[in-house]
């Protein structure tokens, strides 16, 4: 009759390399990788003021909001007078540099009117909320 067979024994690097990929493993799931792939914070602040005075009205916002994206930025100015400043430009899509125009809002100075140009085209919009308005 045949003894059974005892399994092999691993070698003691083997639990060694077994223990220290664990322990990595471990590692890299509690280290915080959030800063890693951190998108570059953009200003949302006043790069220069153009126009103190200027705000956009409902008429003015609804008209705006009308406009079709990727029309020409004279439509736009058609509609609208100065903006109150012009934030730093922005990169949205790789090798482009974005202009951004801010216009408070007459009924809510504290909401901002983000228009984007990317060149001569209109490129779209967004609402910037301020805590202490402009």
């Amino acid at each position: 009759m045949m003894k059974p067979r005892k399994p092999a024994r691993r070698s003691s690097n083997f639990q060694y390399f077994l223990v220290g990929g664990s322990m990595l493993v471990m590692m890299s799931m509690l280290a915080d990788m959030r800063d890693t792939w951190k998108p570059k914070q953009v200003s949302n602040n006043c790069a220069e003021i153009v126009q103190p005075s200027s705000i956009l009205g409902r008429d003015e916002l609804a008209k705006l909001l009308a406009i079709p994206e990727r029309d020409r930025k004279e439509a736009v100015q058609a509609v609208v007078s100065e903006p109150y400043c012009r934030l730093p430009k922005v990169e949205i899509r790789e090798g482009v540099a974005a202009e951004r125009e801010v216009y408070p809002l007459a009924f809510d100075p504290q909401t901002w009117f983000v228009v984007l140009y990317e060149g001569d085209e209109y490129a779209g919009y967004s609402f910037l909320f301020q805590r202490n308005g402009p």
